[in-house]
């Protein structure tokens, strides 16, 4: 099948959106392909629909859990073979599922940029009839990038182990420095870039400075009905956001990555189907959301670059309807902002603690830890070494970048088994052990595949299908473990941290300090841009799109700086023609020409006529005025 054969059989579209099929036709043509779409572009079918076309697998490397589990999970329902690797999964899990896409039907593989440094993974590739690597969220490979993730440079690897594979990284936000790096870290062949115009004709971009920030976003959400996003800076502030919003009468609810993943996934599904009108929520929420009628985006706070705002913000109005991004702000914000900065690059010698006191932490041995995985209170650790949250995370990123630990977002797993004995063997279990006999049969008829891979199950329904408790069901797993019936790995749902080298003394531990000034200039850059687009007098929409390169935009007509420009042309022309018109029947002194004009305030009245005068269209003889 073609191209658009396969779009038209698996997700039911007749034709491509823009930009899409030139993506498609690159990748089919072999060639390394750097695609910038914005936000809800389609960016998932430009490398879905050619993996289809070709026989062979497609390895997506995405930082992105959650959307890596939904976008399986939608290919699954469409019978396209689909499987996920990411940090929290057991080696042997990992070993059973590149397995499968070595010797089984698996169509497109997505692991997380972490799961390549690991030689069993890149082992395992080399065999694999690899078609098309797909970078999501290419500009994490870029130091000049807002999200900068040091887990990205091992995606050059992947080359040497298939060089004639095509590349297609695919990205939402990237200015033209991140543009060049993207291309020159993932080593394309030849330059060759396909980008869709940043410009959002329907959404307008308004900035607000207020006091009163609550008061003006409780206006904007009446004003504009729809559903809508509020941004807000942390988790204590969605649900002080939201108690407001329920008090003031607007459904309303809040969400951060610190929720259980069912509560997390009720919540968004709520909001999805409009259930709830507003979603309160810090930027942990949005990545691989396609609702396509938010009309609203307010941030309550100032983000700390245009690459975020840009993405967030572009989350509203995907279906082309009118829509509004609206970024509330006072001084005080600028001064958070500031600190924060200065947080955010920790000392060397900070750096170094943190790195032995999470061994101390651990209980970890000097030379001890290589490679385990530990489950990671990030608070817990800060409230025991009396540490500052902000630049402890900072500080466990930098360990991670010089390779020294590996930190995963926060990861749900379900409680999966796997039968570890022949068919023939189990039978004879059962029947020597009656008591089990029925929870077996239950387990086979409930999961199929257990002899062969890990299979995800739920206690709870169990219980309910025997009649049981929950304890009583995870204790009879436990037991069939025990007796090395099937392994029984239960659910986790928090962040993990693994020491990828022995634990080292601080001598012999090396930090880059090099990167860390580079960095720190590079974020400051970025926050001198949020800025400047603050304080910006032209069209906000042109102050976005030659941030990332488009410098020839036309005014969008719509934001906050367009609209009270036009007010300022319109008032000029009523108060020109009253101008005229007083002036028809001879000179007037000041006084009396201000008394005769009704526009605006004498204020306005008194400015308008000094233009007028500096210019010369409005000329003084003596006390009097009159027209030049």
């Amino acid at each position: 099948m073609n191209s658009v054969e396969i779009l038209r059989r698996y997700w039911k579209h007749e034709s491509f959106r823009p930009l899409q099929e030139e993506i498609i036709r690159s990748v089919l043509d072999g060639r390394d392909t750097l695609a910038l779409m914005p936000t809800g572009g389609g960016k998932s079918i430009c490398f879905q629909v050619p993996a289809m076309v070709k026989p062979g697998i497609c390895i997506v490397v995405t930082p992105l859990i959650a959307l890596m589990k939904d976008q399986v999970e939608n290919l699954k329902a469409k019978g396209i073979e689909a499987i996920a690797i990411f940090s929290g999964m057991t080696k042997r899990e990992v070993d059973i599922a590149l397995d499968n896409c070595i010797y089984g039907r698996i169509k497109f593989l997505y692991l997380s940029p972490e799961r390549l440094a690991s030689e069993l993974v890149q082992e395992r590739i080399r065999y694999m009839n690899v078609v098309l690597f797909a970078v999501d969220e290419a500009h994490c490979i870029s130091q000049w990038g807002y999200d900068f993730r040091p887990a990205y440079l091992n995606i050059a690897m992947l080359r040497s182990l298939h060089p004639g594979v095509p590349f297609l990284a695919l990205t939402a936000t990237a200015t033209a420095r991140v543009v060049d790096d993207i291309q020159e870290k993932l080593g394309f062949t030849a330059r060759n870039v396909l980008k869709k115009s940043f410009l959002r004709d329907n959404l307008a971009y308004m900035v607000v400075e207020a006091e009163d920030k609550i008061g003006r976003m409780l206006r904007v959400i009446r004003k504009l009905g729809g559903s809508g996003i509020v941004y807000v800076r942390n988790r204590r502030e969605t649900q002080e956001v939201t108690r407001i919003l329920l008090h003031e009468g607007v459904s309303a609810d809040f969400y951060h990555a610190g929720l259980e993943t069912q509560e997390r996934a009720r919540k968004q599904e709520a909001w999805k189907n409009n259930t709830t009108r507003v979603i309160v929520a810090t930027n942990a929420f949005g990545m691989g959301i396609d609702k396509p009628d938010v009309r609203f985006v307010i941030h309550l706070d100032i983000p700390d670059s245009l690459e975020a705002y840009f993405q967030e913000a572009g989350r509203a109005g995907r279906d082309g309807k009118k829509a509004y991004a609206v970024l509330l702000h006072h001084e005080s914000d600028r001064d958070r902002l500031r600190k924060h900065f200065e947080l955010s690059f920790p000392a060397i010698d900070f750096i170094k603690q943190v790195y032995q006191q999470l061994g101390n932490y651990y209980q970890l041995a000097y030379g001890a830890g290589e490679g385990i995985m530990l489950d990671f209170d990030v608070a817990d650790f800060c409230r025991r070494y009396k540490l500052d949250v902000i630049m402890t995370l900072n500080a466990l990123k930098f360990l991670e970048r010089d390779g020294w630990i590996s930190v995963s977002e926060n990861v749900y797993l379900p409680s999966r088994v796997k039968l570890e004995t022949s068919q023939q063997d189990l039978y004879r279990f059962q029947v020597e052990n009656a008591a089990y006999d029925g929870f077996i049969k239950t387990i086979l008829r409930s999961y199929g595949g257990a002899f062969d891979y890990f299979v995800p199950i739920r206690e709870h329904e169990l219980a309910r299908r025997m009649g049981k408790s929950v304890k009583a069901i995870t204790e009879m797993l436990e037991y069939l473990q025990k007796v090395g019936i099937l392994t029984y790995l239960q659910q986790t749902d928090g962040p993990q941290l693994q020491f990828l080298r022995p634990r080292m003394d601080n001598n012999r531990l090396y930090v880059d300090s090099q990167y860390l000034r580079d960095r720190k200039a590079t974020k400051q850059e970025q926050l001198d841009a949020v800025f400047r687009y603050l304080d910006v007098k032209n069209c906000r929409s042109m102050q976005l799109l030659a941030y990332f390169g488009e410098q020839n935009s036309a005014p969008c007509g719509s934001c906050d700086r367009c609209v009270n420009d036009r007010r300022e042309v319109d008032a000029e022309q009523r108060l020109m023609a009253e101008l005229v018109d007083v002036l028809a029947d001879g000179a007037m002194t000041i006084d009396q020409l201000v008394t005769s004009m009704q526009t605006g305030s004498e204020a306005t009245r008194l400015a308008f006529i000094r233009k007028r005068l500096d210019e010369g269209t409005l000329k003084v003889n003596g006390d009097k005025y009159y027209l030049g």
